[in-house]
This record gives structure tokens, C-alpha cells and sequence, in this order.
């Protein structure tokens, strides 16, 4: 529940003792705009500031006229914190900044919204920086017996684009042979942390062929 600082009070005991024992309603001026909950809810992280509140603990927390506890922070963003105590789950109005909450969460030291907030901006991050996937072409030259053990090494993406026959070549004791050159592609996709491990393998292995040239 939320109301503006000014606004009706809610029933007497909220965030106040009553009967020797904490009640059960309290009542959260932050920033000026006055939140109603429970101590269930803001003792469901331990070792929040929240919880510590709600508890007794001294934590030289001013109280208005009203009772309710003052918090100097942005109301804004509590919602979302309150809520996420409430039923475990974080839910953002489309023009909210993940920024302004996950502030907010590391100052009440609430750890699992925390984490939440860090695992969803990292997720944005490596969609934004990911590019359009770009081709590399590698020329081979090979001779025509090598042709099959060529064809067999095409894996991982690569792939023919063209076999130039570039004549034949003589070497002394044995039958001419037509010599090739044989054009691959493949298409890479580039991310955050660079090209897979195996895909420079491969392409240091067409290279490496490829200097026979």
C-alpha cells in the first residue's frame, strides 16, 4: 500500500508498539511518500536494512509525525523493492531504469534482488553488442589427389565457393598433376568475448594449408 505524505493515517499501532510486542502493520515515509506493509514482508531478507528496522535494531532511524519510519531515498524506485519482498519477483514499468532500482536494492542490501538486477543488465549488454555476422574467404591450393582429403576437412561451418583450376605441375620422377585453387567461406559470428576457441583452430588450420601458395 502507498499514500501520500499528509494522507489519512492508517489504523493506530502501525510501525508503532502495541501491547509490548512490534504490531504487525508499518509504516515506510520515504522520500516523502508514505508506504504501508507488514513485518512479514520486510523481514523476508534478514540482512537488509529493512528488516533490521522492523526489528528494533537501532539504526537511528527518525520517525515523522505519523510514526512511520523516514527514509531518505528515491520513492520512485522502492516500489519495486517492496514488491520484490512481497511475492519474489521483480517487475519494472517500461520506463524505469534497471539502474535507479539496483541502486536502491544495494542500499537496503537486499542480495537476491541484487542479483537479479546484474544477471538481467549483463544480458542486455551482450545483446547490444552483438554485430551482424561477417564472412572470411581463404584461397587453397591443392593438387588433385588432395581434392578428397580437402573435402574431408570442410567442417565446422566452412564451406566451397569456388575450384580454380590453375593447370598442372611437374616433379621430377613422377606423372604431372592439376593443381587447384580452391575457395572457402564461413560465416562468423562475432560476440562480447571474440571468436570461439575452435573456430580459430580451424582457421589456423586453412592457413596453414593455404601457404603452400
Amino acid at each position: 500500500m502507498r499514500m501520500e505524505a499528509g494522507e489519512a493515517a492508517p489504523p493506530a499501532g502501525a510501525g508503532s508498539h502495541a501491547g509490548g510486542a512490534w504490531g504487525k502493520w508499518v509504516r515506510l515515509n520515504v522520500g516523502g511518500t508514505v508506504f504501508l506493509t507488514t513485518r512479514q514482508t520486510l523481514c523476508r531478507e534478514q540482512k537488509s536494512f529493512l528488516s533490521r528496522l522492523c526489528q528494533g535494531e537501532e539504526l537511528q532511524s527518525d520517525r515523522d509525525e505519523t510514526g512511520a519510519y523516514l527514509i531518505d531515498r528515491d520513492p520512485t524506485y522502492f516500489g519495486p523493492i517492496l514488491n520484490f519482498l512481497r511475492h519474489g519477483k521483480l517487475v519494472l514499468d517500461k520506463d524505469m531504469a534497471e539502474e535507479g532500482v539496483l541502486e536502491e536494492a544495494e542500499f537496503y542490501n537486499i542480495g537476491p534482488l541484487i542479483r537479479i538486477i546484474k544477471d538481467r543488465m549483463e544480458e542486455k549488454d551482450y545483446t547490444v553488442t552483438q554485430v551482424p555476422p561477417k564472412h572470411v574467404y581463404r584461397v587453397l591450393q591443392c593438387q588433385e589427389e588432395e581434392l578428397t582429403q580437402m573435402v574431408s576437412t570442410m567442417s565446422d561451418g566452412w564451406r566451397f565457393e569456388q575450384l580454380v583450376n590453375i593447370g598442372s605441375s611437374y616433379n621430377y620422377g613422377s606423372e604431372d598433376q592439376a593443381e587447384f585453387l580452391c575457395v572457402v567461406s564461413k560465416e562468423l559470428h562475432s560476440s562480447p568475448h571474440g571468436l570461439s576457441s575452435e573456430s580459430s583452430r580451424k582457421s589456423k588450420l586453412l592457413q596453414a594449408r593455404g601457404t603452400r601458395m
